[in-house]
């Protein structure tokens, strides 16, 4: 079975039964025991039967009774071997279904990875967990028909040799009954199939919701949008369980199919058994034998209907993860070399310059006009962004990823020890941790939970508080150490207090290091050695932040707060009264507290 450092392999995206088949052939040996282990088991099955029907002719005699001894004595040793067969037979099998299981999560997640920023563009976040939770395990159990699947097609074929040598217009009746119970339920799976598809796309339509509650619903209850998207979830929900009642309905239809079919069928076969018994053409021991070889023949008839019904789910399943797989990310065309030192990087479209090795803050009135400065910069999307020069999308991404590190205040944590959440995969020993926390202010973020560093963290760190959460995104970034940090928002949800120390700590942990934040805090602008002020998305005005406070009244107003407020060159504010002077500013709530 596929481990977690074993590489899964190229998928066929080819279509949803080509993905099913690429599972299979990658476990040639695996599949192909499941099927001996199958045929073998319902074969041995079939041969009960048979040897009952020999216990009766040959030694329900007088004086044979070392005969009847025999036979059932092979009786009980052929049962015995079988269930051992059948022990092997579901271990097999279920290591096929995890392996399917497992490789389809591994090649999902891998291919999720190498979309990276182009992933939110091209797919839901409903849409992944519903694969990686739901698909993936629909589309396993579809492999059983490799080992069960192939054993009834054998076991059949036995049973109407057996039945031949007994008579042929029961082997006739073998023979034909199976298609007709495929004609009949053919259209019902070709039905569930599309009803199921139209389900999972609303399913995760919904998922999406459900995660878009759980991440904003404290900013949703604020701006008073809570009940215009708990009606918009519950018609979403509402929708979903319409479309599950018609795929419930259709599955009933099939599923009591299975099991009506199969029975009308076996008793036609016994009933004409019968009549040749009671007309003499069969002997006791041979309408034994058709009775056992009847109920050997349940199980597989009724699992052609299950597998049927089994693929056409296992395959709008594969048809979902393919879709997702044929996704490809952002063309890299790039071929030029990178700088080989700390260099310029520039963005025509905004017109901002940061400058190599030292502190640049950029402020600007719309928040979203400085996070797509950082975007160009940073190669997420279309960019005519350079770097010393030369263009970044004439750059491997590659090398752009490794030096270039852009920390969003909204990056997903995932959950596990604070630790891993800080290391992020990446090897650190216990002093880079360390100067991390401290040069993010997040020690009492440490020192409040149970085990320290080694302290479980919620997924997307909703065990912390929004102030905390943020310095663990900032520590995260400078345990990195990238060449160029380029950071959004880094301490926007920080009091005032901690938002200066964290203004101080990362000047000085990114000292001769390229760093740019987006802020409009005086706090941080104070600290910068350029600050670059953006207006309608374009730059305004550059330098120091005294300078900018003495001279551009725009900027005044935006890091003033718009408040009739005066910033010093600190970056202290406080309101100036009728004579001018200034009074202490007002305390700001403490967000880690919460």
């Amino acid at each position: 079975m596929i481990d977690a450092y074993e590489d899964p392999g190229t998928p066929d995206t080819r279509g949803g039964w080509w993905f099913l088949w690429w599972l299979v052939r990658c476990q040639r040996g695996r599949s192909a025991a499941g099927a001996l282990l199958g045929s073998t088991w319902m074969v041995l099955l079939a041969a009960q039967p048979y040897l009952m029907a020999r216990a009766v002719d040959d030694g329900l005699l007088p004086g044979r009774l070392g005969v009847l001894a025999g036979w059932a004595g092979l009786m009980f040793v052929v049962g015995s071997l079988n269930a051992w067969v059948s022990i092997l037979r579901h271990r097999v099998m279920t290591r096929v279904r995890m392996d399917a299981n497992f490789r389809t999560v591994k090649v999902v997640v891998g291919h999720v990875v190498r979309l990276g920023a182009a992933l939110p563009r091209r797919a839901g976040a409903g849409e992944v967990v519903t694969i990686g939770v739901g698909d993936v395990q629909t589309l396993a159990q579809a492999l059983t028909v490799v080992g069960p699947g192939v054993g009834s097609l054998v076991v059949y074929g036995v049973v109407a040799g057996l039945l031949l040598a007994i008579s042929a217009p029961l082997a006739a009746v073998v023979l034909l009954g199976v298609p007709v119970i495929a004609l009949l339920t053919g259209p019902p799976a070709l039905r569930l199939q599309s009803a199921e598809s139209e389900y999972r796309e609303l399913q995760g339509v919904l998922t999406a919701r459900i995660g878009d509650l759980a991440g904003g619903l404290r900013v949703l209850n604020g701006l008073g949008g809570k009940g215009l998207f708990s009606d918009a979830f519950r018609d979403d929900s509402r929708r979903l369980r319409a479309q599950g009642y018609r795929v419930g309905a259709v599955a009933s239809w099939v599923q009591a199919l299975g099991v009506g079919l199969p029975t009308l069928f076996l008793a036609v076969v016994t009933w004409q058994a019968a009549r040749l018994t009671a007309q003499g053409s069969l002997t006791v021991g041979e309408l034994v034998s058709v009775y056992g070889y009847v109920a050997v023949l349940i199980g597989p008839v009724a699992f052609f209907v299950r597998m049927a019904y089994d693929l056409n789910r296992g395959v709008v399943a594969a048809r979902r993860a393919v879709r997702l797989l044929r996704l490809e990310p952002e063309p890299d065309t790039g071929t030029l070399p990178a700088p080989s030192g700390p260099a310029e990087l520039h963005d025509p479209a905004s017109g901002v310059r940061v400058e190599p090795g030292r502190l640049t803050a950029l402020a600007a009135a719309r928040p979203a006009e400085a996070a797509a400065v950082v975007d160009r910069l940073g190669r997420y999307g279309p960019t005519d962004a350079t770097w010393g020069g030369v263009r970044l999308d004439a750059i491997p991404l590659a090398d752009v990823r490794r030096r270039v590190l852009v920390a969003d205040n909204e990056a997903d944590l995932f959950a596990g020890p604070l630790r891993e959440v800080l290391a992020a995969a990446r090897p650190a020993d216990e002093a880079a941790l360390r100067r991390a926390v401290y040069a993010a202010a997040a020690e009492d973020v440490v020192r409040g939970l149970p085990d320290g560093l080694d302290s479980a963290v919620a997924g997307q760190g909703r065990s912390l508080s929004g102030g905390q959460r943020q310095r663990v995104r900032l520590a995260r970034a400078l345990l990195a150490d990238p060449e160029v940090l380029l950071a959004v928002e880094p301490a926007s949800a920080l009091d005032a207090h901690t938002e200066a120390t964290v203004a101080d700590r990362l000047r000085a942990a990114r000292e001769g290091r390229t760093t740019l934040v987006t802020t409009t805090s005086p706090l941080v602008l104070a600290r910068a050695d350029t600050v670059v002020f953006l207006a309608d998305g374009k730059v305004a005005a550059t330098g120091p932040h005294p300078r900018l406070l003495a001279e551009e009244p725009a900027y005044r107003a935006l890091v003033a707060r718009d408040g009739g407020e005066t910033a010093d060159a600190t970056g202290a504010t406080g309101a100036t009264d009728m004579t001018g002077a200034t009074t202490p500013p007002a305390k700001e709530p403490r967000d880690d507290l919460r």
